[in-house]
């Protein structure tokens, strides 16, 4: 017999948050703020957005957990209010993106799967924060946060084949900035 899975194994703590208890918002902070700031970062490409972002998300997050329900873990509900934090932010930054609803074709060979030097994680941190917006944000939503591409069509008002092509074209220009190997990175 299967048993019930608990999903949220930061229940007290987000009970007490749900409370208005100021040490259990901290907590829930402290325990997530890292991972959020990530999404935050990979999708605004600078810190102090970033920061921004995550500050208003948090705090969105606070004013709206009575509706938290554990219906979800708190990570997976905070994250959507992050990333939708962050496609706002975006929205009124006015990102373009390529638009095309045709699919763009790029295989991977074999060879360059395997080649190691071009997958280390740093290279391609800094080759992601050289992608332009509209890839990068794509790139992001899909391969880094788990949405599909119907989802990221509904989240950037897109088409499905917009979504895919942008995704391919991230993919592309990110192994071109990779296998260029000469690119310098600022965190803002």
């Amino acid at each position: 017999m299967l048993e019930t899975v608990n999903l949220d194994i930061h229940k007290p703590i987000i009970k007490k948050a749900q409370k208005g208890n100021p040490k259990a918002q901290k907590n829930l902070y402290e325990l997530y703020a890292k991972a959020m700031f990530n999404i935050c970062y990979r999708m605004m490409n600078n810190v102090a957005e970033a920061e921004d972002v995550l500050q208003e998300a948090f705090c969105e997050a606070f004013r709206k957990l009575d509706t938290f329900r554990f219906e979800s873990t708190f990570g997976a509900w905070i994250k959507r209010i992050v990333v939708n934090r962050c496609i706002n932010q975006l929205k009124k930054r006015k990102v373009e993106l390529e638009y095309g609803d045709h699919a763009y074709k790029h295989e991977l060979s074999e060879e360059t799967i395997e080649d190691d030097s071009l997958m280390q994680v740093e290279k391609i941190k800094r080759a992601m924060g050289l992608l332009p917006d509209g890839y990068r944000i794509v790139f992001s939503l899909y391969l880094l946060e788990g949405y599909d591409h119907q989802e990221i069509a509904g989240i950037l008002d897109i088409s499905e084949s917009t979504s895919k092509s942008q995704l391919a074209r991230a993919k592309k220009k990110l192994l071109e900035i990779i296998k260029a190997g000469n690119f310098e990175y600022s965190t803002n």
